[in-house]
């Protein structure tokens, strides 16, 4: 028997071809190599979707439960009607009795995007610069992280079929996670250019889904990945339940922010947050009527002033019309939530003592409001529920 190390290279081994078996060998591995060489060829270091996420020390920095010196009514209710009678802030329906504020989570860097899955009573909630989307489950207090890397994901919401509609910023997007786990890309694009940031979204009951898109996300690689805008303006979006088309509906936004529903879909309310931008831009809620049918939005209008330095980024209504917003960034005595009527009226405050950023109604009841408040959540029992609409 030959031991096939002894052939020498001028051995050959020929078929009906002619060809030298090792010559093809030889050929095929060259072959390979290129194939190789030219499939890598293409590829480049990409940046990280933003920060990966340096962990807050799990030593908790701030008290959980009550907040401290909390009595029955709580003080933090700020009542902006003059109380009929003694117990409890009258004509402000934050109060529900033998309550007050809590604090139920913190250890964020900077908590936003609220939103409140009922079929699972839990809230899922956005850590942009620790990159991950944190889940508090209500019936045991239990703080757990849902998503990591969350492409510094901020607002989220809920559609029809309890799925989960995301805002990203280092994904400069808007995606849907389906209910077996995969995510599907609502808008990344307009007009063949990339967007801004997607910053907050709600969804109509069509089905369609409308998107602020200002640059917070891209102004540095603290929220995101530090880019140049690719639209020319702060645009705010809608998308087609149908056909997936994405339509600009507002465009004089200096940079919009939170959105909300009236509870019959009438009415769009959006906050102007330009006031980050400079000092004589605005810091206010705009409302609009709604055309939900032919997508449109007209008779824009000023819904509320927020007294500057402070501004507010989160909006949501209950199911009287009241709409409640988040105040934060400028006076501390302001950090908290607003509560107005329908016709713009301020009812009364809940001081929180941080920056709010974004609020939410929870519990099976939906008469407990979620509060993001920059390193903690916060919730509190209202007299009220929450409108369904998302």
């Amino acid at each position: 028997m030959t031991n096939p190390t002894d052939l020498s290279d001028h051995r050959t081994d020929t078929g009906s071809s002619g060809l030298d078996r090792r010559t093809l060998f030889k050929g095929a591995a060259a072959l390979a190599a290129t194939a190789v060489t030219a499939k890598a060829a293409p590829a480049a270091t990409v940046t990280p979707f933003g920060q990966t996420g340096v962990v807050t020390p799990s030593t908790q920095p701030l008290p959980l439960g009550p907040l401290p010196g909390s009595r029955y009514p709580d003080s933090r209710l700020e009542s902006l009607k003059k109380p009929k009678v003694s117990f409890g802030p009258t004509g402000f329906p934050a109060f529900a009795g033998t309550m007050a504020v809590e604090r139920v989570a913190t250890g964020f860097r900077w908590a936003e995007g609220p939103v409140y899955f009922p079929a699972g009573r839990y809230v899922l909630f956005s850590d942009i610069p620790n990159n991950r989307i944190m889940r508090f489950s209500e019936d045991d207090g239990h703080v757990s992280v849902y998503r990591h890397p969350s492409m510094n994901s901020n607002g989220n919401t809920i559609d029809r079929e309890g799925r989960l509609i995301t805002c990203e910023h280092s994904g400069r997007r808007v995606t849907r996670t389906e209910l077996d786990g995969s995510i599907t890309i609502i808008a990344d694009k307009y007009n063949g250019k990339r967007l801004n940031s997607p910053n907050d979204a709600v969804v109509a009951a069509d089905g369609s889904i409308w998107f602020c898109d200002p640059v917070y996300g891209i102004g540095g690689f603290y929220e995101g990945i530090k880019a140049e805008p690719e639209q020319e303006k702060r645009n705010v979006y809608r998308v087609d339940p149908k056909s997936g088309d994405i339509k600009m509906v507002v465009d004089d936004f200096v940079e919009p922010n939170g959105l909300c529903f009236s509870p019959d879909e009438k009415k769009l309310y959006i906050c102007d947050t330009g006031f980050t931008d400079g000092p004589d831009n605005p810091s206010h809620i705009r409302v609009f009527d709604v055309d939900l049918g032919a997508g449109k939005l007209s008779n824009s209008k000023v819904f509320a002033e927020i007294p500057k330095p402070s501004i507010t980024d989160g909006l949501r209504c209950d199911t009287a019309g009241r709409l409640w917003c988040s105040v934060g960034w400028g006076d501390p005595n302001e950090d908290g939530v607003r509560c107005y009527t329908a016709d713009g009226d301020l009812l009364g405050k809940i001081h929180i003592p941080e920056t709010v950023a974004n609020l939410c109604f929870g519990g099976m009841q939906r008469n407990r409001l979620y509060i993001c408040g920059s390193s903690s959540l916060y919730a509190v029992y209202t007299s009220v529920q929450g409108a369904l609409k998302p």
